[in-house]
């Protein structure tokens, strides 16, 4: 395990904190001497977080937002600046998905993840990773997917918002990395959280399904250490590995019919 050390005392802003992944990045990085900065849409769940994390002596503030906002990135940046907080962990955690023919959804819902997993990633990084740069220390986890390794039909704006995600934090790991900045790529497979029943995906749910503290955990590791993309299970390491040896067509073939909506 990484030293604790590390993050003792930084600031963390989480996004997406409410629940899943996002909260247990909360809780591993609280474990590990952070003092946390939690922002999601759902007020009432950061609430219960953040008692349950004061608690045990962690240092907590809630900043509700809305990353499909435009302007709410910059409302996040700007609270930490008028609290006099210097943000050293920027987790990008917050994401959205859709299981749906693409001709059949709505134009809407396919923005909204377009926004919130790329735009809003790209916003809270640019407001963020510069006073990491000026200060020589900081670290930047971006949610990514194994999605991201290759075309997932009828997750179709899902997988490629994950593919952006995936090149935006290894491209930047290696712009930052000379001041002392480490961006982590989070590649997880199905893990414990509500993503199946929000997106409506339980057609991608399957056997030996991770549980959020494990991914939170292989995650800060690989963040304290500098690692830029983790796949912290053996079967989303072994899917990303299969688009190596198979062509994609083959793969996302199998894929659609698996995955075809009963209606079309």
């Amino acid at each position: 395990m990484a030293k604790t050390l590390e993050f003792n005392g930084k600031w963390a802003l989480v996004t997406g904190a409410s629940s899943g992944i996002g909260a247990a990045l909360a809780r591993e990085l609280a474990g590990r001497g952070a003092k946390l900065i939690l922002t999601a849409r759902r007020v009432e769940r950061m609430e219960a977080l953040a008692a349950e994390l004061r608690a045990k002596g962690t240092e907590v503030r809630v900043v509700p937002a809305d990353l499909n906002d435009p302007a709410a990135p910059g409302e996040l940046f700007a609270a930490t600046q008028a609290a006099g907080i210097e943000v050293d962990v920027l987790v990008n955690n917050a994401g959205l998905g859709q299981y749906s023919a693409f001709h059949q959804s709505p134009v809407e819902q396919e923005l909204q993840q377009v926004r919130v997993n790329c735009e809003a990633v790209v916003r809270l990084s640019r407001l963020f990773v510069p006073g990491m740069v000026e200060r020589r220390r900081g670290w930047v986890l971006v949610l990514a997917s194994t999605a991201s390794f290759q075309p997932v039909p009828y997750l179709t704006t899902y997988a490629a918002t994950k593919v952006f995600d995936r090149f935006f934090a290894e491209g930047l790991a290696a712009e930052v990395a000379r001041f002392g900045v480490k961006v982590t790529a989070l590649c997880p497979g199905p893990t414990e959280s509500e993503f199946f029943d929000v997106a409506k995906a339980s057609v991608f749910k399957v056997r030996g399904v991770q549980p959020a503290e494990v991914v939170a955990r292989k995650a800060i590791d690989a963040l304290a250490r500098g690692q830029r993309t983790i796949l912290p299970s053996f079967s989303g390491w072994l899917s990303a590995l299969m688009v190596r040896f198979f062509p994609v067509r083959w793969i996302t073939g199998l894929v659609e019919k698996a995955a075809r909506p009963k209606a079309l």
